[in-house]
């Protein structure tokens, strides 16, 4: 049987999966993204649930693949890997709905909160109803551990990578870039360099497939960077007073250098907004924090509502509330457009090289990483969850590079326990599905407020 044809641009096709029609794909990126609660490891857990288990629009390997890639990228990269799903599914015109559907939910919902905190300071009902989803979403975050873990650790040396990986992330505080780099170093030295006859030949050919798909991929980086700063000159000829221009530059620069996820760049944006450009005050960053943890959507979008303060309080001609909405937008445009940079134009290019064994086996042990990676963040967000208050222990043997979180367990969170082993058993025991066990722990979210009032 003679190869198929395709288009150098075109998404590859996958073998043993379900081909969604368009409409079908819209309907789900809407579903995703009202329910990407959890920041970035309860939205991969969430896609990785959907899309490879239930939807079967990926096989393991494709979303591994795809998440591998996005895991080294700045900027967020749930919204990444959306995007690259999208992609994958039907073209660029589906990375374009899946990277917006994924965003636009939990940006219109922390623009909302945005509103409501500058200008009444109360939302108690609605930190209640999101007290139940993040103990829903800390049993997703687990699931997914588990599913993706069992999968990609085949071998002891994965087993060993994504353990060093999270010591290093939790206990170390070493730089994300850094735990990556140094899996897919290790995959890259350790690959088996043999290869057949017709290895060689497929690998040469896909190879050569790549290097003819620059022009293009070329000309589709340029228009999205025009695309993506177009806002910036618009505001130095029209809004040349407040603070605009500093928010959309400041944020620019932030797409560019958010390397290790959300976490790793909210103190230093915290520090800048809070002592350098005094567009918030000292603990508003948290308040922002806690809203985008409770918020659908990349965590990141935290950044939209420092957006929002910042021109709130600085709003040259235009009235407060009007400019908190443009400072909210240019925010997330400056921040979340990059990635259709990334994927639109780099992710032809990387499925077709992904046959190279080097290639495969350093992204093999970046999947590894990633385990790591998911199990810290599961971690973090389990002691944040379920504890009021942390200590951070530093024996003095280590010379300050060890760093060990203590939880007070005076500060335990009965109630954030008690949904949190309910959304486990409904998962782990009867494999309920994501939408049933987030409604049930936000109703009893509400249900615990009303009884329990100011004391969950």
């Amino acid at each position: 049987m003679s190869p198929v044809r395709m288009s150098p641009t075109e998404p590859l096709k996958r073998q043993g999966t379900i081909h969604p029609d368009a409409s079908e794909s819209f309907r789900v990126w809407v579903k995703i993204g009202l329910l990407s609660f959890g920041g970035p490891a309860g939205q991969i857990a969430l896609m990785h649930r959907i899309v490879v288990e239930e939807k079967r629009w990926l096989s393991e390997e494709k979303y591994l693949h795809a998440l591998n890639y996005c895991m080294l990228l700045p900027g967020p990269e749930a919204q990444q890997l959306a995007t690259y799903i999208g992609w994958l599914l039907h073209g660029w015109r589906g990375g374009l709905i899946a990277g917006l559907l994924f965003v636009l939910p939990g940006f219109l919902v922390i623009l909302a909160l945005s509103i409501a905190y500058a200008t009444l300071h109360q939302s108690v009902w609605l930190a209640a109803l999101f007290f139940g989803m993040k103990a829903a979403v800390l049993a997703i975050v687990a699931d997914a551990c588990w599913r993706i873990g069992r999968r990609a650790l085949k071998t002891p040396l994965h087993i060993s990578v994504a353990v060093v990986s999270f010591i290093a992330l939790f206990f170390f505080n070493v730089p994300f870039p850094a735990v990556v780099l140094a899996a897919g170093v290790i995959g890259f030295l350790l690959a088996n360099p043999t290869r057949s006859r017709s290895d060689e030949i497929k690998g040469a050919s896909t190879e050569n497939e790549a290097h003819r798909l620059w022009p293009r991929q070329l000309l589709q980086a340029l228009v999205w960077t025009v695309i993506w700063q177009a806002p910036f000159a618009f505001l130095l000829i029209f809004a040349p007073q407040g603070a605009y221009s500093d928010i959309f530059a400041f944020y620019s620069k932030m797409a560019l250098v958010t390397f290790g996820g959300a976490y790793a760049v909210l103190s230093y944006v915290a520090q800048m907004a809070v002592e350098h450009y005094h567009w918030l005050k000292p603990g508003e960053m948290l308040d922002g924090l806690a809203l985008a943890e409770t918020t659908p959507g990349p965590l990141v979008l935290v950044l939209s509502f420092t957006g929002f303060l910042a021109a709130f309080r600085d709003a040259g001609a235009l009235p407060p509330l009007a400019a908190g909405v443009v400072g909210a937008f240019i925010t997330a445009w400056a921040t979340f457009v990059p990635s259709f940079i990334w994927i639109l134009a780099g992710a032809p290019y990387v499925e077709r090289l992904r046959s190279r064994p080097a290639l495969s086996a350093a992204l093999s042990m970046i999947t590894a990483a990633v385990v790591g990676v998911i199990l810290n963040l599961a971690v973090w967000f389990a002691l944040h969850v379920l504890f009021a208050d942390l200590q951070s222990w530093s024996p003095v043997f280590a010379g300050g590079w060890l760093h060990v979180p203590l939880p007070q367990w005076e500060s335990l969170n009965l109630p954030a326990l008690v949904l949190t082993a309910v959304a486990s058993i409904l998962i782990f025991g009867f494999r309920r599905g994501v939408l049933t066990v987030l409604g049930l722990c936000a109703l009893a979210g509400l249900v615990f407020q009303a009884v329990l009032g100011a004391q969950i």
